[in-house]
C-alpha cells in the first residue's frame, strides 16, 4: 500500500471504477495532531521497529543489482578455447626452418594469419621486416580490443535517498520511535524514510535546541518564575527569532501556571512544548491535496529561497502518496530555469510543462499547463513563477496577472498559493510574507533551509504576526528532505531532551 505522506498514513487501494467509492471521513484537526498514549513498552517497542526497519533495508539490499566478484570467469561468448601453442626452446629455433615458425606463429594468432610467401628464407626479397611485423601486430590488437568483453561498471555508491543506508539502533533511533508511537503508528508499519526525516529534523533545528532547551530547564528549575526569570525567558525566546507576539503568549502561560502550582522543571517543559504546538496548530493540521479532483499549488517567493527545488521536492511526496501530478515552469525570466526545473521533474518522475521559447509569457504557460493537467485528469498541478523581490511592482503585478488566469481557466478548482521562505532571514522574511499576502493571496508557508540557522524559531513568528500556516517544512538538500509540516513533531525536535 502507498502511504500517503500528507495524512501520515497508508492510503487505501482504490475500488474498481464499476464500484463507488467509501465515502471516507475526514480527518479532523483534534484526531490529527492529537498524541496517542504511548506503548507501555517503549524500549520494546523502538525494538520491534528497528527489526521492521532492518527488514525492510535487506528486501532493499537484494532487489539492487549487484557486480560479479574479480574472481567470477567471463561469460561463454561461443568461441572455443585455442589450444595453447607449444613453446620451442631457444637451442631448437635456429635448427628449423622459417616455414615453421611462420605456421607456430599463425597458430599463436588464428585472427590474423601471415600471408604465404614461395621462399621466407634470409635474404629472400619477401622475407618481413620488423617495422612489417610491428603493423600487424598493432592492427591484431585493435582487433583484440573490439571484440573484448567489457567489465561491468561498478555499482554506484549510496545516496541520502537510498533505502539501504544504514541505520543505528542508537538514542536517535529510539527517540524517533517514540515520536511515530505518540501519534499512534504501529511498530510494525514504521518505515526507514520516517525515521531518517524525524533524525534530519531534530539535527535541522539543533542549533536552535541548544540555545533554548538548556536555558529554559536552567530557568524553570528555579521554581516560580519572577521578573527575572520572565525578562532571561522573553530574550532567550526573541534570539530564537520567535517574535514578540508569541513571546508574550508563551510568557503569559508559564506565568498563569507558576502562580497556581509549582511546577518541577520537566513539567514546565512539558506545559511549554503544549502552549507552542497550540500557537503552530493555524488552519486545517491535515492539509493535503483533494483526491480525484484537480489542486493548483502556486509556489513564490524570491530567488535564492530554494523555490525550484521546493517545487521538485513536493512533486516527489506527492508522486510517493500516489497522487497523478504535474509541474508548469512559469518561470520564464531566469536564465537555465526550466532546465532546472526539468532536472528535478525527471528526480522526481513528474513531467514538466514548459514553453520551448525564452522571455515567453508566464500566463500562457500556466494556461497551457491547466489545460493539460484538466486533460490528463491531474490531481496536483505545481506552478513555478518567476523569483521576485517584494519591491519589484512590475514582477508582483504578473503574479497577480497569474492568479487571475488561475481564477478563469479552472473557477472550480481548489487553488493554494504558498510563500518559500529561507529560515536563515529570520525576522526579515516576514516583511517578504506581507507583500506577497497581497499580490498572490498566500495561504500557506513552506519553510526551508532549517538545517543551516539557528532561528527555527521563526516558524511561530510566521503563525502569529501573519496568521499563516506553515504547510512543508525542509532540513536539507536531498530530495526526501522536505515534507509536510507537523507541530507536534516540530515541537519535540525543538525541545528534544536526549
Amino acid at each position: 500500500m502507498t502511504f500517503d505522506w500528507f495524512r501520515r498514513r497508508f492510503a487505501k487501494e482504490t475500488p474498481p471504477p464499476s464500484q463507488p467509492p467509501p465515502a471516507e471521513p475526514e480527518p479532523t484537526a483534534s484526531t490529527a495532531e492529537a498524541a496517542p498514549a504511548e506503548p507501555a513498552d517503549l524500549l520494546a517497542y523502538a525494538k520491534a521497529a528497528f527489526a521492521n526497519v532492518k527488514a525492510q533495508q535487506m528486501a532493499a539490499e537484494t532487489a539492487l543489482p549487484t557486480s560479479a566478484p574479480p574472481d567470477t570467469p567471463p561469460q561463454d561468448i561461443g568461441i572455443p578455447p585455442a589450444d595453447p601453442p607449444a613453446v620451442i626452446p631457444e637451442t631448437e629455433i635456429e635448427s628449423q626452418p622459417i616455414e615453421a615458425l611462420v605456421d607456430n606463429q599463425q597458430a599463436l594468432d588464428p585472427l590474423e594469419p601471415l600471408p604465404s610467401a614461395v621462399s621466407l628464407s634470409e635474404g629472400s626479397p619477401n622475407a618481413p621486416t620488423f617495422f612489417d611485423l610491428a603493423a600487424k601486430a598493432t592492427e591484431r590488437l585493435e582487433k583484440l580490443e573490439a571484440t573484448a568483453i567489457p567489465d561491468p561498471p561498478p555499482p554506484p555508491p549510496p545516496t541520502p535517498e537510498d533505502p539501504t543506508t544504514q541505520l543505528a539502533f542508537d538514542a536517535g533511533f529510539r527517540w524517533s520511535a517514540e515520536i511515530l508511537a505518540a501519534q499512534g503508528r504501529k511498530a510494525e508499519e514504521i518505515s526507514v524514510e520516517e525515521i531518517t526525516w524525524l533524525q534530519k529534523l531534530r539535527q535541522g533545528l539543533g542549533k536552535t535546541r541548544l540555545n533554548l532547551i538548556n536555558q529554559l530547564k536552567a530557568l524553570v528549575g528555579r521554581g516560580p518564575i519572577d521578573a527575572d526569570a520572565v525578562e532571561e525567558i522573553e530574550t532567550l525566546l526573541l534570539q530564537s527569532d520567535v517574535g514578540v507576539n508569541a513571546t508574550d503568549r508563551v510568557i503569559a502561560a508559564l506565568q498563569e501556571r507558576m502562580r497556581r502550582e509549582t511546577l518541577p522543571p520537566e513539567a514546565a517543559v512539558k506545559y511549554l512544548k503544549e502552549q507552542m504546538r497550540q500557537m503552530l496548530e493555524i488552519g486545517d493540521p491535515t492539509f493535503a491535496p483533494t483526491r480525484d479532483s484537480l489542486n493548483i499549488w502556486l509556489i513564490v517567493g524570491v530567488n535564492g529561497a530554494g523555490k525550484t527545488t521546493t517545487i521538485g521536492k513536493i512533486a516527489h511526496v506527492a508522486q510517493k502518496s500516489g497522487y497523478r501530478s504535474l509541474i508548469a515552469a512559469a518561470d520564464t525570466f531566469r536564465a537555465a530555469a526550466v532546465e532546472q526545473l526539468k532536472i528535478w521533474g525527471d528526480r522526481s518522475g513528474v513531467e514538466v510543462i514548459a514553453n520551448p521559447g525564452q522571455n515567453t509569457d508566464p500566463a500562457a504557460v500556466v494556461y497551457d499547463a491547466i489545460s493539460a493537467a484538466q486533460a490528463r485528469q491531474t490531481e496536483l498541478l505545481l506552478i513555478d513563477t518567476a523569483g521576485r523581490l517584494q519591491n519589484k511592482k512590475n514582477l508582483m503585478e504578473e503574479l497577480t496577472k497569474i492568479r487571475r488566469i488561475i481564477d478563469k481557466k479552472a473557477p472550480d478548482t481548489t487553488v493554494e498559493s504558498l510563500l518559500v521562505l529561507d529560515a536563515t532571514l529570520g525576522q526579515n522574511g516576514l516583511r517578504q510574507a506581507e507583500v506577497f499576502a497581497q499580490a498572490a493571496q498566500l495561504s500557506g508557508v513552506v519553510l526551508t533551509k532549517l538545517d543551516s540557522t539557528a532561528k527555527g524559531g521563526i516558524a511561530f513568528a510566521i503563525t502569529q504576526q501573519m496568521g499563516l500556516p506553515i504547510r512543508f517544512i525542509g532540513a536539507g538538500e536531498g530530495l526526501e528532505d522536505l515534507r509536510p509540516f507537523s507541530s507536534y513533531e516540530f515541537v519535540e525536535a525543538l525541545l528534544s531532551e536526549y
